[in-house]
């Protein structure tokens, strides 16, 4: 199938306005006889002579006159589409973005990123799903916009990282239970129960392989899926549960937390998207916002909240 040379609509455009091959030229800097060439071919392709001699002049004919207003109206959608983006209007923008986050997440900053959006872009509407695992297909898809967590062996490598915030594991024990009065000492936290976390059920976590590691064992009794499952076991039971200090602290609201007793890796917490909205302005404002909220958000981490362990 013969595609239209779709360049012709502009040359049809200035032509049907100005009635004049000579004057067209000018006005898209082409010379005479090469816009002539470009009637010839618009002459050709419509089937129509469009612009015919009258006197010393030219006069549309019956199709030209058609063609006129809409020649002008694509002609000029298709230079809205190409134009660059126009500044963002926070005030008037209208926008629905999906964030994959942990409960704790949300917990933690869930409440300064929304005032900080309201504050700024009163129509924006955020819907927050739970984050069940490290797959990258959500984001593919388009179902989620933005997603924050740890980068794994899962994550696609088309998928933009940009850190957020490193976190630090904390032991976390409701108010009266044994390790909640005294120094947390290491053969304190090692003989009591703990709660394991692990979104796939395996036997260990990071905390469990940080003590193998040392030669030491947790003594593990139970294990769940997520840390806010965690944190509401904690504040039920004597158990201990280990959390990232930060990320979690929203979820850990009138509980005793400690400095673990023994070395743990921090956890990077990153902020994720895919390249499609990489350059889009209502994007970027979204992922500065989460990154200030990060940043400015006093989530109580003990590394940086002048934390000091029960005495």
């Amino acid at each position: 199938m013969h595609r239209p040379d779709l360049n012709l609509l502009v040359a049809l455009d200035v032509l049907l306005a100005e009635g004049n091959v000579a004057r067209a030229a000018r006005r898209l800097r082409l010379s005479p006889s090469a816009m002539s060439r470009q009637l010839a071919r618009l002459r050709r392709a419509t089937g129509d002579p469009l612009l015919v001699r009258a006197g010393r002049g030219l006069v549309p004919t019956p199709r030209a006159l058609e063609l006129r207003s809409e020649a002008g109206r694509i002609v000029g959608e298709a230079g809205a589409v190409l134009r660059p983006v126009a500044a963002l209007d926070l005030p008037r923008l209208s926008r629905s973005f999906t964030l994959r986050c942990s409960e704790g997440f949300v917990e933690t900053f869930g409440p300064a990123l929304l005032a900080r959006i309201a504050g700024d872009a009163p129509g924006v509407r955020l819907r927050f799903v739970n984050k069940r695992d490290r797959e990258s297909l959500m984001l593919r898809e388009g179902a989620v916009d933005l997603e924050t967590g740890v980068v794994g062996a899962r994550t696609s490598p088309e998928v933009h990282t940009q850190a957020l915030f490193r976190d630090r594991f904390v032991g976390v024990v409701r108010p009266g239970s044994p390790l909640s009065d005294g120094e947390v000492t290491r053969a304190r936290y090692l003989a009591a129960g703990h709660i394991l976390v692990s979104r796939h059920g395996e036997d260990e976590g990071p905390v469990s392989r940080a003590i193998a590691a040392a030669g030491l064992r947790l003594e593990v009794a139970v294990t769940v899926e997520g840390f806010a499952t965690a944190v509401q076991l904690a504040r039920r039971t004597d158990l201990v549960a280990a959390v990232p200090g930060r990320h979690s602290a929203g979820l850990c609201g009138g509980m005793v937390r400690f400095a673990l007793p023994v070395a743990v890796p921090d956890v990077p917490i990153s902020l994720f998207w895919h390249p499609r909205l990489h350059a889009d302005p209502a994007h970027r404002w979204l992922r500065a916002c989460v990154r200030q909220v990060c940043s400015a958000t006093d989530a109580g981490d003990p590394a940086e909240s002048g934390f000091v362990p029960p005495r």
